[in-house]
Order: structure tokens, then C-alpha cells, then sequence
């Protein structure tokens, strides 16, 4: 059965209007007439939108022009003030003769979508303030380890890293770590953890917790993983000072032994000279006494300052004497391993104001480390470790250059970090960090140069006098701690 066509007309659930080339609405369909009154002798764009003149860009008006079909987007204003958003689409209609005499016009209601559509993106805002600004590092990542976006503070921390790899922004790599956890969770699709040392954009070295969790699309399929770092550097340093507290104690075990013993030994002769008036005797087990007494004073002092922070003793020293002390203490251990041990003193380097025990144990550290990145490099038959000393007007300069194994770049941004060691089990990571404090303590600077395969060098440079940037060794452990100058760095 057909209907009338005025019934079809009123019966379809959009708005419609036919309009005449001045653009007045000569007829409309009941949803029209109901929300938007009565046309009669009124144009379109009053209607609608409450203008009092046409609209700028008008399809209606288009229409007209060249008998083509518009569509657009439109928000229209009903007589009881309700806001209604609507797809446009207009339709020329002929006479007789094929000229265009009106215009219909179909405003299609999409008011519920447009809400909709609103709600999703202010969804998308509020997760993507959320993704921003939540305190951790955030960076996602698609199967190649492209970084395709990050957060905040990922971006201050690491710089503008979006289209390159995530081992080139943390770690400076030419190639992907191994393991990597965030290749681990495209294969596995579950959450993976593990602990990294990375580097900031202006050289500081953290310690991170990583957290890498999949991202699915409808289907399931990860398509890219979020990699989430927290910056646990305080806890690690933390952790390290109450370690290093028993790593101490453990190494000088049997040196508190050994000072018990000779105690026990200088006594003894000290008793028995006393008994048999044997002067000799006396003097000689004092003798022993005193210097083991000095051996507990040292130890005692060497403990409490691993222990805990405190200013240096600062003294006047000869730069030479200190030089030749270290000299004598490692060489043994070098020409044990068949590892030539030479010097090159300026004699003329004289004096400079800092904390004797400090100082030896630091130039201690950095030439035990070349002996044994000489010890470990099967690569050459021989090898050489030089120790030099110069000074200009203002500052020491103590060098220990090797032709060992060698670091590259991530291992030297990682070479002063607390318990990081290239040397596996063989190593606690406490050597380069201490020293590093040591020089930090009085104002001064290690710098590393170092290349893979064919050696390092270390550059000790320490103030002659005591100046005002000398720091508390606590604040360099806290979050502001730099790492030292690494050659083939910009300086920041």
C-alpha cells in the first residue's frame, strides 16, 4: 500500500526543509515544524541558528549555484533551546524545463554520537594527562625498539627520543641489550622486570626498576609495549652504604687477626723483658705494640669513613710521596702478573692540601682496576700500566693509563656507578665508585678515557688548596650526583 507523499514526508525521522533561492523554507516536515516552529516567510538561517543573515558558507546556497549534492556538519538551535548537532545533505529539485526551483535540505540528528565522540576525547585527554604526568619514566615502543612516544619527564630526562631506539637513548648502544625484557614481553605478551643503569640527557647516570607490559589491539596481538622506569637511585645508594659497611669489615677480618696476633706477640716480649730486666727486649715488644696499635687506629678510621660521610683530614702533602706510596703498594701485584709497572714524576710538582689516607686509597682503586683490565685481556701479550704525576699552578694531577681490555661507552657511563662492576663475580663495583667520592670530597674530578680492546686512562685531577667547593661527600650521593666527564661526551 503506498502512502500519500505528504504522509511520507512528515513521517521521516530527520529534519526537512525545501528551500527557494532566497533561501526561505517553503515547506517542512513535522520533526522540523515541531522543533523549529512555524516558516512561514522565514529564511533558513533564522531558523536554525538565530542569524539574522545567511551563513557563510551555505549549501543550500551551493546548491543553487550548480545543481550539485553538499554535505557538511552543522549545530542548529530548537525553539526550546536545545543545541542539536546534524549532518547536513542537500538535493537540488527540477522543473519541467530542468532549472533547479528549490532545494531540499535533510539535517540527519547525530547529537548522541557527537556526545559520544566528546566523551571519548576527553577520555583521551584525561589518559593522556595521566600518561603524562604520572613521576616515573614512560616510553612506548614497537617491535624494531623504535620509542614512537614518551611521557613528560621521559622527554626532560632523555631528550626528544621519539623515532629512535631505546638502547641509543638510555645507553648510548649501537645495538639491543641482552637481555631485553621489552623483546622478551613482544614474545611472551606478559610483564617483564628487571633493574638497568641509564643515562640522562645531561650525563647523570640513575639507577632504574623497569617494568615492560604489552599493549593489545582488539584481537590480542601486541602491537607495541610500554617500557615504565623508576628512578631508584637513592634506594641503591642507600643500600650501598650499609653494604659497603660489611664488605669493609669483611675484607679487614684478617688483617684485625693478623694486629691481634702481633699485639699478642709484642706483649709477650714486653712481659718477658720486664721479667728478666731484659731492656732490649722491652723496647723491641713496645715497639711491636705501638705499631699494631697504629694498625687498629688506621682500620678503625678507614671504617668509619666508609661508614659514613664526614670532611676529609685535610694535611699538607707532598704530591711525589703520595705518588711513590701507591707506586710501591700495587707494583708487586703487577709484576706477579707479568704486567710491566712504570712512573713518570714531574719532580718539581710539590705540594697540595688533602686527606692522605683518602688520596692513597683512591690512586690505590684506579691502579688496581688497570691491573686487572690487564690481568683479564687475553687479546695481548703484553701489557703496561703507567702512573704519572704533574701539577700545574692550581692543581695535582695524578694519571694511570693501561693498554687492558678496555670499555665502551655504556660500560665507561656506568664505570663510577655504586656496585657496578665489568669484571662479573670477580668484582664488588665499590672501587671506581669510592674513588670517585674520594676526588669529589676535595673539589676535584676522574675523568675516563677509555676504548675497547686497547685500553684506559684515568685523569685524577685535585685542587693544591683547599677551596670552597670542597663538598660534604653526602652531597654528591644524593640526586643531584653527576658522573664523571667520559670522553667523546658533549660537555653540558
Amino acid at each position: 500500500m503506498e502512502l500519500p507523499f505528504e504522509e511520507m514526508f512528515d513521517t521521516l525521522p530527520c529534519y526537512i526543509s525545501v528551500q527557494d533561492k532566497d533561501l526561505k523554507v517553503i515547506a517542512g516536515n513535522k520533526l522540523f515544524r515541531e522543533d523549529f516552529g512555524d516558516y512561514s516567510g522565514r529564511h533558513c538561517f533564522q531558523m536554525y541558528k538565530n542569524r539574522p543573515e545567511k551563513c557563510v558558507l551555505c549549501p543550500v546556497e551551493k546548491t543553487f549555484q550548480d545543481g550539485k549534492r553538499y554535505h557538511s556538519e552543522e549545530q542548529l538551535r530548537c525553539i526550546d533551546g536545545r543545541q542539536v548537532s546534524v549532518i547536513v545533505n542537500t538535493t537540488p529539485i527540477f522543473d519541467d524545463n530542468g532549472e533547479i526551483t528549490a532545494v531540499m535540505e535533510m539535517h540527519t540528528d547525530i547529537t548522541e554520537i557527537k556526545d559520544l565522540q566528546k566523551r571519548f576525547e576527553d577520555s583521551q585527554n584525561r589518559y593522556r594527562e595521566l600518561f603524562e604526568e604520572v613521576p616515573c619514566f614512560l616510553s612506548i615502543q614497537d617491535e624494531d625498539l623504535t620509542i614512537v612516544d614518551a611521557n613528560r619527564l621521559h622527554r626532560e630526562a632523555f631528550g626528544n627520543g621519539l623515532g629512535l631506539k631505546c638502547y641509543e637513548v638510555y645507553k648510548h648502544r649501537s645495538e639491543a641489550c641482552i637481555p631485553c625484557t621489552v623483546l622478551k614481553t613482544f614474545n611472551d605478551g606478559i610483564v617483564h622486570t628487571h633493574e638497568e643503569v641509564v643515562t640522562k640527557n645531561d650525563g647523570t647516570t640513575m639507577n632504574v626498576l623497569v617494568h615492560s607490559t604489552p599493549l593489545r589491539d582488539d584481537r590480542g596481538k601486541v602491537t607495541n609495549v610500554i617500557e615504565m622506569s623508576i628512578d631508584i637511585t637513592a634506594i641503591r645508594e642507600l643500600q650501598g652504604q650499609l653494604t659497603s659497611i660489611g664488605l669493609l669489615i669483611s675484607t679487614i677480618s684478617h688483617g684485625i687477626k693478623g694486629v691481634l696476633n702481633g699485639l699478642d706477640g709484642g706483649i709477650y716480649l714486653v712481659s718477658q723483658g720486664l721479667k728478666k730486666d731484659n731492656q732490649a727486649r722491652v723496647e723491641k715488644g713496645w715497639e711491636i705494640v705501638l705499631r699494631n696499635v697504629g694498625r687498629v687506629r688506621s682500620m678503625v678510621l678507614d671504617i668509619l669513613y666508609y661508614a659514613k660521610d664526614r670532611e676529609p683530614n685535610w694535611d699538607i702533602l707532598s704530591a711525589q710521596t703520595v705518588f711513590e706510596d701507591v707506586f710501591s703498594l700495587v707494583k708487586d701485584k703487577a709484576y706477579d702478573l707479568g704486567i710491566a709497572f712504570e712512573n713518570e714524576i714531574d719532580e718539581n710538582v710539590g705540594e697540595f692540601e688533602a686527606d692522605e689516607a683518602a688520596m692513597r686509597s683512591l690512586l690505590v682503586n684506579l691502579s688496581e682496576n688497570s691491573v686487572d683490565a690487564c690481568r683479564v685481556d687475553t687479546k695481548k701479550e703484553h701489557h703496561k700500566i703507567i702512573l704519572r704525576l704533574s701539577g700545574s699552578d692550581s692543581h695535582i694531577l695524578f694519571e694511570i693509563e693501561d693498554n687492558g681490555i678496555g670499555m665502551d661507552r655504556e660500560t665507561s657511563e656506568k664505570a663510577f656507578s655504586l656496585f657496578f662492576s665489568s669484571k662479573g663475580s670477580e668484582g664488588t663495583g665499590l672501587g671506581l665508585f669510592i674513588a670517585y667520592k674520594i676526588a669529589k670530597s676535595h673539589a676535584g674530578n676522574i675523568e675516563l678515557k677509555s676504548e675497547i680492546n686497547k685500553g684506559t686512562r684515568f685523569i685524577v685531577s685535585i685542587p693544591r688548596k683547599k677551596t670552597a667547593e670542597a663538598v660534604d661527600e653526602s652531597v654528591w650521593l644524593g640526586q643531584e650526583r653527576r658522573k664523571p666527564h667520559v670522553e667523546g661526551e658533549e660537555d653540558v
